[in-house]
Formats: structure tokens, sequence, C-alpha cells
């Protein structure tokens, strides 16, 4: 879920060295002016890595819904295309993502040949299962989409999903190998070069789209039927994408000093207790993935029943869609700045320093609430503006842009917990525990299927549904949130907890006044406009009163935090502004 090209070896050497010599304890006794200097580095890098890719990744998904809007042949596509992600995440990817960084750092450590072989054996087990994988899966397309759709899904769309499915699903080793990659760049200290490469995917998935959209024209989805041509364009071009996110880590790698050897002697050098810590992270992801695909059969369910009731389309590609927005300000902050913690925090753990993991992890999440509560502010208000400005166009209408929108204002409800509750994950992965993630994780499952059939069932159809779904993670990820880090700080003894909630106390009371004042602030502007909504206004007085109502919310922001002595939003407004002078100087 990031970005990429060339440019960032060097940029990663940079962000390598200031991971390396980040030593958590300092920052946390100074942490203004040491994570200006250390972890601040490597956020800042892969933000803009990070930025530049979600760009890219929401002008893809611009294309996609202008070439096929939010119809039920959009959710056979979107459906087709996210299985090689679903089937590569339950199956490996988020052992992968958990359990190896933290392996690959202590084998860098301790092996005299920093921690090569290791790496090499780990590599090669890897794409051996992938490519398995991958075959038996596209074999299998049939019966995996039919997991995903409901009982009364129509028979063309249906059979639309496995043909996408086919042409996606061997994305599944792809990949494998761009997290692999990605995560022995990140052991060795090259942050870039990861975080920029699905830069080259989301391009060569707008041409695709684009290229759909002269062939086919924008009412092919309204229509329902696409011609094997066009079913070819948009599976071929999508996979194309992926397979070149990986490849173009391989020159970064092995310009890093790397160069894979095939090692198939696992036997008797550390697989063992990796994949131990990887068998309760699998289960993990295993929860994670049934929940998923429960939801994936509503959201698709919804737009079966939108259709049948002449009601405006909203389903699996809304969902999917508002999820990416909801998703966007979690990737751009709290994934840089965690992804240039864990290194340093799992060799404070290793060293036994518990009460130290403690404090860095509850000074992250100090930091990132005060980035991430104005952001979720401005979009409950302005959630239907932006989907309409970014996603109203071709075979997209302004109503179908605007629901969505809608549907992100409620995904925003959820937005800190979810944040906040990826950090203490962390917390939990650098203590090398898998296990208590997985209770956690299945606990949050119950919690969010006991919230999401009712208010499914209960709401009208198509939309609401969606917008129901929404609301039901948003809940759960609250009680989830609280459990972790009730957990976590039993664990660790101390997480500073009382500092911790009153600084969330005051940042949501901060950002509920700003959410009211936005409010009011555009009540004001769309009655001096004569409109009723902000669905009737054109592109150009959208921009502008999304730009007028998030300037006054995020000054409400700064000065209703300034005046509770909220010393986090001040903190972080110095650091950006110095990075800001410093990237301004060079």
């Amino acid at each position: 879920m990031t970005s990429a090209d060339d440019v960032s070896a060097d940029i990663g050497a940079e962000v390598g060295e200031a991971a390396r010599e980040s030593q958590p304890g300092d920052l946390a006794a100074n942490p203004v002016s040491a994570a200006d200097g250390t972890m601040a580095r490597n956020s800042a890098v892969m933000a803009a890595g990070t930025i530049v890719s979600r760009i890219t990744g929401v002008l893809r998904d611009v294309a996609m819904t202008a070439a096929l809007g939010f119809f039920l042949v959009s959710d056979a596509y979107s459906l087709g295309n996210s299985l090689p992600t679903v089937v590569y995440i339950l199956v490996i990817g988020g052992a992968l993502n958990a359990v190896f960084i933290p392996q690959l750092v202590r084998k860098m450590k301790e092996d005299a040949d920093d921690g090569k072989a290791y790496a090499d054996r780990l590599l090669t087990l890897v794409f051996s299962v992938l490519l398995v994988l991958s075959v038996a899966a596209v074999a299998l397309a049939p019966w995996i989409v039919d997991l995903y759709t409901p009982e009364n899904y129509p028979q063309n769309e249906f059979d639309l999903a496995v043909s996408f499915a086919r042409l996606c699903l061997p994305q599944i080793f792809f990949y494998g190998l761009y997290a692999m990659l990605s995560q022995v760049l990140n052991s060795r200290g090259k942050f870039g070069a990861p975080m920029f490469a699905p830069i080259a995917n989301n391009i060569i998935a707008i041409a695709t789209f684009g290229l759909f959209i002269v062939v086919a024209g924008t009412s092919a989805a309204a229509d329902g039927v696409l011609t094997t041509e066009q079913v070819l364009i948009l599976g071929i071009g999508t996979t194309l994408g992926v397979m070149t996110q990986a490849l173009i880590l391989l020159p970064v790698l092995w310009r890093s000093g790397y160069l894979w050897s095939p090692r198939f002697d696992w036997r008797g050098h550390g697989l063992g207790k990796a994949g131990a810590l990887a068998t309760w992270t699998i289960g993990l992801v295993l929860v994670n993935q049934a929940t998923y695909l429960l939801i994936t059969r509503l959201a698709t369910l919804a737009n079966v029943n939108a259709s049948n009731a002449g009601d405006v389309a909203a389903g699996l590609t809304t969902y999917q869609k508002a999820h990416l927005v909801f998703m966007l300000p979690h990737s751009v902050i709290t994934v840089s700045i965690v992804t240039a913690m864990l290194p340093a925090l799992s060799r404070v753990a290793h060293d036994g320093r518990l009460a130290q993991v403690g404090a860095d992890v509850a000074r992250t999440m100090r930091t990132v609430a005060a980035l991430i509560v104005p952001v979720a502010a401005v979009l409950v208000v302005n959630g239907s503006a932006v989907a309409i400005l970014l996603f109203g166009y071709g075979a997209a209408t302004s109503a179908q842009a605007g629901l969505m929108g809608l549907i992100v204002s409620v995904f925003m409800l959820g937005l800190l917990p979810f944040t906040l509750f990826y950090v203490l994950l962390r917390g939990y992965y650098a203590l090398e525990d898998t296990r208590t993630p997985f209770w956690v994780t299945v606990a949050f499952s119950v919690v969010l299927l006991a919230f999401v059939y009712p208010l499914f069932y209960l709401a009208p159809t198509g939309g609401t549904q969606v917008a129901a779904i929404a609301l039901a993670y948003s809940i759960a990820y609250w009680i989830g949130f609280a459990i972790t880090w009730w957990i976590l700080a039993r664990r660790l003894g101390s997480m500073e907890s009382k500092r911790t909630v009153w600084v969330l106390a005051r940042l949501i009371g901060v950002g509920i006044v700003a959410v009211g004042v936005m409010l009011v602030t555009l009540l004001v502007l769309l009655n001096v406009e004569n409109r009723p909504s902000v669905g009737d206004l054109g592109k150009g007085a959208l921009l502008l009163n999304v730009i007028v109502t998030s300037v006054i919310g995020l000054a409400v922001y700064v000065a209703a935090a300034w005046a509770l002595r909220v010393r986090e939003v001040s903190d972080v407004l110095s650091l950006v502004g110095r990075m800001a002078r410093r990237g301004g100087r060079r």
C-alpha cells in the first residue's frame, strides 16, 4: 500500500542510518529534539513516499470509478481484483509483515554475515510457497468467488468476477515478492524504495483504466455487459502493475549490497522460531479475513438490493472506496511513524527494557492522535464534498459519489481508535508476542459481527446498508482499542496511561468543537449559495466550501488545543515547521 521508484535508493540509505542510530530512550527523554533527529527523519521520508503513492493511488481509483462507476459490474471487478490480496494476506502476508522484521533485525545483530543467509533461506521458502499458492488459487477461482458473493448474486456478475479473479490471482506471487524484498530492505535500514515502488503500479493501473474508457466508453458498466477484450484489458493491466511494483525493488536491493541466493537448507537455522511466531499471526489474519469475507458478502448484497429497488448504486466498490479515503490519513501519518519506530522498538524490547517500550508506544500514540483527530474532523464534515470532487466523473454519477462520501463520514468516527489500535499491535510485535493480538482480533471480530448484522438488516436498502457496515466497524474499533490498550499496559507495567488518556480526551473534545464550527460554517455557505445540500453544488463551489470549512476547522482545532494546553499539538506544529524549513533549504 505504498509507492516506488529508483530515486529512493539514496533516501533509503539516509533513513537507514537514522534508524540504526535511533534510541527510543533518547526520544522519550527529549521527545521533540530527539524525534526531530531520528524517528522524524525516517517518518518524513516514508511519509513523502506514502503521500506520493497515495496521491497516485487516489488517481488510480478515480480512473477506476470513471471507467466502471459504482454499478454491479464495478463490484465484480473490485471483488476479482481484491481476491489476490485477500488470499495472499490470509495465507502468508500477515506473518511477513508482523513477524519477520523483528527476526531479520535480530539476525542482523547476532549473525556474522549480517543475517544474509537467514534472509536467503527465508526468501526461498516464501517464494516457493507463493508460487504453489498462486497456481492453486487460479485453479480454484470459481469456488473462491462463490465464498465472497451472496446467494442471490446475478449469474452474469458472478461469471465476470471469476474471469477477473483468474486474471488477477497471479498477483499473489508478486505481492509476496514485494513484501519480502521490502522487509529485507527495511531490516537493513533502507526505507525509501518500498514506500515509492507502488507508484509504478498506480501509473500502470491509471493507464489501464484510461485505455478501457477509450475502448469501451463510460456507459459499459451501467449496461452491465463487458466483452472479452474489455475484461482482458482490465485484468491483464491490473496484474502488470502489481508485477512492476515488485520487480522494481530488485535493482535497489542489489545496489544496497544484498544479492539473493536460493537456499533450500531450511532446517535448523532459526526459521522454526519465526514459523512458531507466525502461527499466531496467521491465526489472527485468518480471523480477520473470515470477518472480511462476511463483510464483503454484505456489501455485495447491498448493491444487489439497491439495484432491485432502483436506488442509487452502492455496494462493494462504494465500501472499498470509502475505506480507501478512511485509510489515507492512517497510511500517511501512522504507518510512516510506526514503520520507522518498529526496528528500534524491537531492539529495546529485546534488551528487556519494557518500561521504555511502554513509554515509546504511548508517546507515539499521543503524537499520532494529535495529527489524526483534525483530519477526521474535516472529513466528518466534508466527506460527501470530497467524494464528489474525487469520484464524481465518467461512469460514476454525483449521487453515487456523494453517497460514498457519507459513508466516509461514518468511517471517520472510527479513525482514531483504528490508527491507535495499529500502534498498540506494533508494541506486541516488538515483544515477539503474536498470541495476544490473535485473541484481541477474535474479540474485535465478534464485536464487529455482533453489531454489523443487526445494523445492516435494520437499515433501508442500498447505501444506508453500506453505512451501517461502516458504523459497526467504528464501534468495534473503539471497543477493540480499549481492550488492547488495557492488556498491553498490564504487560509492560506502565504505558503512561493517565497522561495519554487525558491528552486523548482533550484532543477529542477539541475535535468535536472543530466539527461543530465547520458544520455551522457549511450551513452558512449553503444558505449564501441558496443550495439545500452539497450535492447540488458545482465542482468549483464544492472545492471552495471544502477549503473554507477546512481552514476554519483547523484554525479552531489549533486554537482550542492551545487554550487547553495540549502540548502534543504545538510540538507537532513546531516539528513540522522545522522539517519544512529544512526541506526548503535542501
